[in-house]
């Protein structure tokens, strides 16, 4: 499963979290586009993902993602790597 391929799941999550059920996004998509994507919301979302995936993302690596996309290319990383 490509990257592009998660983003509609990924996108439900953060519907899910965002409590936006109409919200699209896109490999974009940033905290500064997105309604509600606050501090608070990007812990439970990142929480949420880790539990979804089963996966860990390092402070470092949560520190580098700026779009969706590099979310979801740091996730492709996490998941090659399992």
């Amino acid at each position: 499963m490509s990257s592009e391929d998660r983003l509609p799941e990924i996108q439900e999550i953060f519907r899910d979290i965002l409590d936006e059920p109409n919200l699209v996004l896109d490999r974009h998509s940033n905290a500064e586009n997105v309604p509600d994507w606050d501090s608070l919301a990007h812990v439970n979302l990142i929480t949420a993902i880790e539990k979804r995936y089963k996966v860990k993302f390092a402070l470092g690596q949560l520190q580098q993602l700026h779009h969706v996309g590099d979310l979801l290319d740091l996730l492709d990383q996490k998941l090659a790597s399992k």
